[in-house]
């Protein structure tokens, strides 16, 4: 009988050899030993079964799709696979520190009233160095950096306005409270919003860890940097999983004082889905996005998207 309560690591995968070997070390050094590591690979060209093998580590636990089902499947086959009383997400692109589950798991044991605990993060580059300048720019528009450690109950403008708890690398979370059966397919991408959306809902409280246990991985590669670019498949992706997130958060009665935020970043997104249309030379299909958006405020950006959506698509394109 171990006195530790089981803590199931989530760690989707997908074509990321080197840095799942790092964010697999980062799980395995951990001080709180009662764990298990769930690695699903997504039909990776190059099948990672050996790095996971190397580790020799009886905690793992390793899964391969024989096909791709999408990083939203992958991820929820994971968490659906966790059999521990705690879940927590880490990324195979990113870090935790050894220290990550020791800090975070006791209160979660003390306070049974507790749907998660989490923490502040550093920012790392593609080679694993961290950037302090936007590591504490983060902080500060995330709002965590005079944010007080302790007891947050209800915490929906903390979760869902302010999105100070990062549930995608940075929280750990009671497995238990959580119906991972019925959430929508439709988050995409999004899915840690909408899982920090589901965690805030059930009224329990949120204890804030205020240090950095964990380093969020900026490189070329991950959705928010190919979203940033000129991938408009990547930010069409993004757009529709926030918008249904949105529309979520609008229709919530518990959520009605903030409905006037989340219009707003409806609209934002809205245009935004617009305009990724519009560079996948859609123009038809993006013109009732930008409506939709000038008809709940009207900005430039929306206006100009608009009008260019009437010229020639490849000429579109380039806005």
């Amino acid at each position: 009988m171990n006195p530790q309560p089981l803590v199931s690591i989530i760690t989707p995968t997908y074509n990321r050899p080197e840095y799942l070997k790092q964010a697999l070390t980062s799980a395995v050094r951990q001080t709180y030993e009662n764990i298990e590591i769930i690695v699903s690979d997504n039909c990776s060209p190059e099948n990672p079964q050996a790095i996971v093998d190397s580790f020799k580590d009886p905690r793992i636990r390793f899964s391969r799709n024989e096909t791709n089902i999408g990083m939203f499947g992958n991820t929820m086959k994971a968490f659906k696979m966790a059999r521990g009383k705690y879940v927590a997400t880490l990324l195979d692109d990113d870090l935790w520190e050894e220290d990550f589950l020791e800090k975070l798991v006791p209160p979660l044991e003390a306070n049974p009233d507790l749907v998660l605990s989490f923490c502040d993060h550093y920012v790392i580059n593609a080679d694993g160095e961290i950037n302090h300048e936007i590591t504490e720019h983060c902080s500060q528009l995330f709002q965590r950096a005079d944010l007080q450690e302790g007891i947050y109950q209800p915490f929906y403008k903390l979760g869902l306005v302010d999105q100070a708890v990062a549930t995608a690398m940075a929280a750990v979370i009671r497995r238990e409270v959580i119906d991972w059966d019925n959430i929508p397919e439709e988050v995409g991408g999004s899915w840690d919003i909408y899982l920090t959306y589901l965690c805030c809902s059930t009224g329990m409280g949120a204890y804030y860890y205020p240090e950095k246990l964990t380093r969020y991985r900026r490189h070329d590669e991950t959705e928010t940097m190919l979203s940033g670019r000129r991938n408009y498949q990547a930010k069409i992706r993004k757009a529709q999983a926030e918008m249904f997130c949105f529309q979520c958060f609008m229709e919530d009665e518990k959520l009605k004082e903030f409905k006037p935020y989340f219009q707003q970043q409806w609209v934002k997104v809205s245009t935004t889905l617009g305009i990724g249309l519009m560079r996948a030379e859609q123009v038809k299909q993006a013109r009732p996005y930008l409506w939709r958006s000038l008809r709940q405020k009207l900005n430039l950006r929306s206006m100009a998207a608009l009008l260019l959506s009437f010229a020639p698509a490849k000429v579109a394109a380039k806005f």
